[in-house]
């Protein structure tokens, strides 16, 4: 048997290479919208209560970002990754708040759909990439951006999805492995002609495959696609609406679930062919929260319309506990311990032990919200949109630890890291952490 000789720096770098991820606990990265699985939570973590921008008090780095977006950073080791629309009009805005106007921006500029990566030591700028320019494909409402999908990782590819403007992988370097073009992805109230409001549906890596949710005014869609190359594994057509959330994994016995919710039906459906394994009805006919996996349920909520319901369901579709009414519009839920955390854009944030369904408190923050929560060592962590960051103890007592302000309206989902939280404000991208 002959084996074929390869320079010693060669064997040594593909060694280290493969060794690094072999140990690599996936469990502490950041890899996808709301972290590991979609769960919001990464405990032991010794991230500060309290902060303050103007002293600089626990704040690690605090570096501009160009551009509009309402996506999140994702973490992967020393890197932070995050994408953005950089408009060639000055002035380019969102219009944050509580109000119910339909209305589409009027920004249909030349947009640069950029990729970042940064030093999450540092905050230094590693690389940045242009990875599509033009006039964008679809419209946006006043509260919207052109980059709202967060991007994905499996610590070897990164994934970003720009909608209508495409699909894309890298490499950590910077280097583009592959686009791919899925059409037009426009989304909308479907009771609206004409309205667009901008895609937000994140992509998710699961083993070496890459799941899109498009649920679209027209030709909806869930499909995956080959990590490595960008090539469709299965693709199904869907007979639903505009929805603005992403998908969700439930694994058991070695079979895996795609969790969506979506309208007029939350849908189940086999990750190995896309083939719908159940539904259920009667939820938000809007629905943008992603579905969240705890105590072997999964977590749901929706709210506009008819009905908004929270609902805790069961892998074969029974329903352990629901509340009709109630459930959230934009964010999607937290489940830390024996306890769900529902908060509405209104601000009115409710615990209900995850369990029971048993409501343990409600409480009224008094901002409106659209970004979803996260939990570390006993500690929730809420962004509002205009910018306060409130810290809430965990547990069936509200309790009040913090009230930070970030000088900058919030709309992303922030992201957790060993030592620090990351936010991602209109303007800048900071990372707060003890200094210690």
């Amino acid at each position: 048997m002959k084996f074929q000789k390869y320079p010693f720096a060669i064997v040594l770098m593909v060694f280290t290479f493969l060794s690094t991820f072999a140990q690599t606990d996936i469990s502490r990265q950041w890899p996808q919208f709301h972290g590991y699985r979609g769960g919001g939570i990464l405990d032991k973590a010794n991230i500060p209560a309290t902060w303050n921008l103007q002293t600089g008090e626990n704040v690690r780095w605090n570096t501009p970002i160009p551009g509009l977006a309402h996506s999140s950073p994702v973490i992967w080791d020393d890197k932070i990754f995050l994408t953005t629309a950089v408009s060639s009009a000055k002035g380019d805005s969102i219009k944050i708040g509580l109000y119910g106007d339909i209305d589409m921006a009027g920004d249909s500029s030349v947009q640069q759909f950029k990729v970042y990566c940064l030093d999450r030591k540092t905050g230094k700028i590693i690389w940045d990439r242009i990875a599509d320019e033009g006039v964008p494909k679809e419209r946006r409402h006043t509260k919207s951006t052109y980059a709202n999908p967060t991007p994905a990782t499996d610590g070897v590819h990164l994934i970003v999805s720009f909608g209508s403007q495409g699909l894309y992988c890298y490499d950590f370097s910077g280097k583009l492995l592959w686009k791919k073009d899925l059409g037009n992805l426009a989304t909308g109230p479907y009771n609206e002609t004409g309205v667009e409001w901008g895609y937000s549906s994140s992509p998710v890596i699961y083993d070496g495959k890459i799941i899109i949710q498009a649920d679209l005014l027209k030709n909806s869609f869930l499909a995956t696609y080959d990590v490595a190359t960008g090539d469709e594994i299965w693709r199904i057509n869907r007979e639903t609406i505009s929805s603005w959330g992403s998908p969700c994994l439930y694994t058991d016995k070695g079979k895996t679930l795609i969790i969506l919710n979506s309208y007029p039906f939350i849908t189940a459906n086999d990750f190995a062919t896309g083939k719908e394994v159940w539904k259920i009805g009667n939820v938000g006919d809007a629905p943008a929260p992603t579905a969240v996996v705890a105590h072997d349920l999964i977590y749901i909520n929706s709210a506009h319309g008819k009905y908004s319901p929270i609902l805790a369901i069961r892998p074969d579709s029974t329903v352990a506990w629901n509340f009709e009414r109630g459930g959230a519009y934009m964010a999607s839920p937290l489940v830390y311990g024996d306890y769900l955390y529902n908060m509405q854009i209104s601000g009115l944030l409710t615990c209900i032990n995850a369990l029971t369904g048993e409501v343990k408190y409600k409480q009224n923050l008094g901002k409106a919200f659209s970004a979803s929560g996260v939990a570390s060592d006993g500690k929730l962590f809420f962004p509002a949109e205009t910018g306060e960051i409130f810290v809430v103890q965990a547990g069936p007592e509200y309790k009040l630890l913090s009230e930070n302000k970030m000088d900058d309206p919030c709309m992303a989902t922030p992201a957790l890291s060993g030592g620090m939280i990351i936010f991602r404000t209109q303007h800048r991208l900071i990372a707060i952490g003890s200094r210690q």
